[in-house]
């Protein structure tokens, strides 16, 4: 089992694991199509459709939309319309050289709200894509938007400093980006098994061959520029100061053995939001969108009802 004081190793030593097999992802119900941004880059986004409250949620690094089906097509069951897409660079979007910050990220947000024509949604986002929804609501001043889900997010500031002692080395985001742009299927490859999902811990779902296929997968349709860029924007972006702007009710959910966004962070992020509410995952890693599948569904759910 990993540890956060193995991390830094579990990354360097990510680069010589063996690449696996792929296989096919999951598809949701409803329609698939594209939107364009402000900037002219066409965003990939699946839509369940129907008159039920809306829910948009972006995914996390180096992923796409895929990796919500199961929670898209549980809420689109219980009656509400899930819009999922792949960011830019990332899935079946497109894949500009550069442009990987988060005020684009955060228009970006804006453009799909907009295009598909949700309102009074509630946006939630995994990983990475916790800050995007912070980034978005500050940036946008929450339009549309009537509630916020941040779900292992990074949405706090990653980077340790010398004032924010809970961040990670920044000798870690080196070597990740290291990793990416020498041997990139297998270094995920091993970050998925020994860090982000960390394969060993007891989970409700296992994190089987198949498990670790499929993300390696969604993350092989990103391109390097992508992967890479937006490791930059994870690491080096600080949210904190973003926090206390956000009014609308927020609910996030963390794993308590988070190895790459400490439980830690979910606490100042969760904390930095006026009346969030905190769901800790006793034992969970970074994947729980995936390993606690069903948990997150309904957490999401009983959220969304309220």
């Amino acid at each position: 089992m990993t540890t956060r004081r193995t991390f830094l190793g579990s990354v360097l030593f990510a680069a010589s694991a063996m690449t696996l097999p792929r296989l096919a992802l999951g598809q949701t119900p409803g329609r698939t199509g594209r939107i364009k941004t402000k900037d002219g880059i066409e965003l990939f986004v699946k839509d369940t459709g129907g008159p039920g409250r809306a829910i948009v949620l972006t995914h996390g690094w180096p992923l796409n939309a895929d990796i919500w089906d199961y929670q898209a097509t549980a809420l689109s069951k219980a009656g509400y319309r899930v819009v999922t897409y792949d960011r830019r660079g990332f899935g079946r979007s497109d894949k500009p050289e550069s442009g990987y910050r988060f005020d684009v990220f955060a228009d970006d947000l804006a453009a799909v709200i907009e295009q598909t024509g949700v309102r009074d949604a509630t946006i939630v986002g995994y990983s990475m894509g916790g800050g995007e929804v912070v980034r978005y609501l500050t940036r946008h001043d929450s339009r549309n938007v009537v509630k916020a889900g941040i779900v292992s997010g990074a949405a706090c500031f990653l980077l340790k400093t010398a004032d924010n002692p809970i961040g990670v080395d920044g000798s870690v985001f080196d070597g990740m980006k290291q990793g990416v742009s020498e041997r990139r299927e297998a270094f995920l490859t091993g970050l998925f098994a020994d860090v982000f999902f960390d394969a060993r811990r007891p989970s409700t779902v296992p994190v089987t061959s198949d498990v670790l296929n499929g993300a390696v997968a969604m993350a092989m349709q990103a391109s390097l520029a992508a992967t890479v860029g937006c490791i930059d924007a994870f690491a080096k972006t600080d949210f904190r100061p973003e926090l206390a702007a956000v009014k609308v009710p927020t609910l996030v959910l963390h794993g308590t053995a988070d190895l790459p966004v400490s439980f830690e962070q979910a606490k100042a992020t969760a904390g930095g939001i006026a009346g969030s509410t905190l769901i800790a995952y006793e034992g969970a890693s970074h994947g729980i969108v995936v390993t606690e599948r069903d948990r997150v569904a309904k957490d999401l759910q009983s959220f969304l009802g309220a």
